[in-house]
């Protein structure tokens, strides 16, 4: 071990990321309640010490991963609404590009997502932000005439996210 329980050779930003990495494992794996700091720092090499160099608590790595999920999340699906006088032929792909993206998301990150749609105590208010968010996207595109006015875009939202929520859970959790 070198300099302040760091492996040889490793800087504080791959050891704070081998942190999160693997914590989110643990916290994925076991739960919030069972996943304990020892166990996190032991598979990251690193003394506790460490640990409490960059996170003050296991809820403050723990909030950290939920946070980081929420905005990876509302990122891809502001990126998913389509732009006004896109080519209505283009609409098709340009659709499957959007939700690929987020259910590829959900794909690379299986841990991150188990925590963020199922263990955090904020998983409801993720997913409510969410469908809100579809929504938004859904409306503003109905609005620009890529969808049928007399369609309920909140129906369709929830629908979406119950979708996402059951595939998750089918292929993820």
């Amino acid at each position: 071990m070198g300099k302040k329980g760091r492996k040889e050779g490793s800087n504080g930003a791959e050891s704070r990321a081998n942190l999160v990495l693997i914590a989110a494992e643990e916290f994925a794996t076991y739960g919030y309640y069972d996943t304990k700091v020892s166990t996190i720092v032991k598979k990251a090499g690193v003394t506790q010490p460490t640990f409490y160099l960059y996170f003050d608590s296991k809820e403050a790595i723990f909030s950290e991963l939920i946070q980081t999920f929420r905005h990876k999340l509302s990122e891809l699906t502001k990126e998913s609404r389509l732009e006004t006088g896109l080519d209505p032929t283009l609409l098709p792909d340009r659709i499957a590009i959007g939700l690929s993206a987020i259910l590829q998301f959900f794909y690379d990150h299986p841990n991150l997502t188990k925590i963020g749609l199922y263990y955090s105590s904020e998983a409801e208010l993720i997913k409510k932000q969410l469908v809100e968010q579809i929504t938004e996207n859904l409306l503003s595109e109905q609005r620009d005439g890529y969808f049928r006015r007399d369609i309920d875009m909140k129906t369709v939202s929830e629908s979406l996210v119950g979708s996402i929520e059951r595939l998750t859970y089918l292929f993820i959790y």
